[in-house]
């Protein structure tokens, strides 16, 4: 993993600014130099960025990969909490400025910015995950969250004693209310006598639920004392606290989500207790966008990345789901084929 280094200056919005290819937030180390036509890619994360053991690191994946493919050069930025829609303009702007191609903005976060800012500059192809842009020059990766998640719905009911298992949502968002309306319909359908504990760190434009490990922790313990076994965060970093918490509880069980989350060396301790992970295979997108640059065809559009296609997915480390995978392989099939419609709202 590459180090990351702050910055620490004032950030201002100026032209001066842009030209540097700075931007307010955190900034990865790149090459000095750039061969003439070598694929230069703009990164802009999410508040918690590279090393947020989920969302971010599942993007970052996917630049490694085609850093290493392709040689590239790359550049990283990454949001700070409560940062302006501003500072996400100028993030966008300094990385198009400095001759990236493709700038990706990896979040939901970054729409407004995108729209602004991706008409400005026609001649660069910009990627938003987890939000859908009109903008002409914006390819839009989007995931079907609720399939995913609705199988971690039936497993948790499947492996909950009493029937009593909860969600944690980071921010209660239309996005994060996808992978619970998902989760509390896998449930419920699998066991119609089950109760869902559902429950929000941050509300609205306050993003702080992404990334309050302690309130993740907290959230967690209060479902557990009153007698919920399964709990699944879909909660950026604040999840790693309510795995943690889980970790505690004798005969409970935590469910990761974006990545594998029981093979994230900062959760290694916890990993006999994480039943499995909703996997959004953002990486996929990432690289399937930059390959696209690379080969002259940008994509463009709302592309989406269903169960079907292998966009999301359960992880099975740790054998935990063995005894159950058979009703997971049947409600999948369900899925794929239409028979079972999931929703996105609770």
């Amino acid at each position: 993993m590459r180090r990351v280094s702050k910055i620490t200056a004032a950030c201002a919005v100026t032209a001066a600014l842009a030209l540097t290819a700075t931007a307010c937030g955190s900034s990865s180390d790149e090459s000095s130099t750039s061969d003439k036509g070598q694929l230069k890619i703009g990164m802009a994360y999410d508040v918690g960025g590279r090393g947020d053991n989920s969302f971010n690191d599942s993007a970052a994946r996917g630049l490694d990969k085609a850093k290493a493919e392709f040689k590239a050069q790359t550049k990283e930025l990454t949001a700070k909490n409560g940062e302006t829609p501003a500072d996400r303009e100028q993030r966008l702007q300094s990385l198009a400025e400095g001759g990236y191609d493709p700038v990706i903005a990896i979040g939901f976060a970054y729409k407004d910015a995108v729209d602004k800012i991706a008409p400005k500059y026609p001649k660069v192809n910009f990627g938003l995950v987890d939000s859908v842009s009109d903008a002409k020059n914006v390819a839009s990766i989007v995931f079907t969250e609720e399939q995913g998640s609705y199988l971690a719905g039936v497993a948790a009911a499947l492996k909950s004693k009493d029937g009593q298992v909860g969600f944690i949502g980071g921010v209660d968002l239309p996005l994060i209310k996808k992978f619970a309306a998902g989760f509390q319909q896998g449930v419920i359908d699998t066991n119609p006598k089950a109760k869902v504990q559902i429950q929000y760190l941050s509300t609205g434009s306050d993003l702080s639920g992404f990334g309050s490990p302690d309130k993740g922790k907290a959230a967690a313990k209060g479902m557990l004392d009153k007698g919920v076994d399964v709990i699944f965060a879909a909660a950026g970093g604040s999840g790693a606290g309510s795995i943690e918490a889980v970790a505690g509880q004798k005969g409970a069980w935590s469910i990761g989500v974006d990545s594998d989350q029981a093979l994230d060396p900062a959760l290694a301790k916890y990993k006999d207790t994480i039943l499995t992970s909703v996997v959004k295979n953002v990486d996929a997108g990432v690289f399937d966008l930059i390959k696209s640059v690379k080969d002259g065809k940008p994509l463009t559009g709302t592309q989406t990345y269903s169960l079907a296609k292998g966009g999301v997915s359960l992880t099975t480390t740790g054998d935990h789901l063995k005894d159950i995978q058979a009703q997971l392989d049947a409600a999948k099939k369900k899925i794929v084929d239409g028979s079972i419609k999931v929703k996105t709202t609770t």
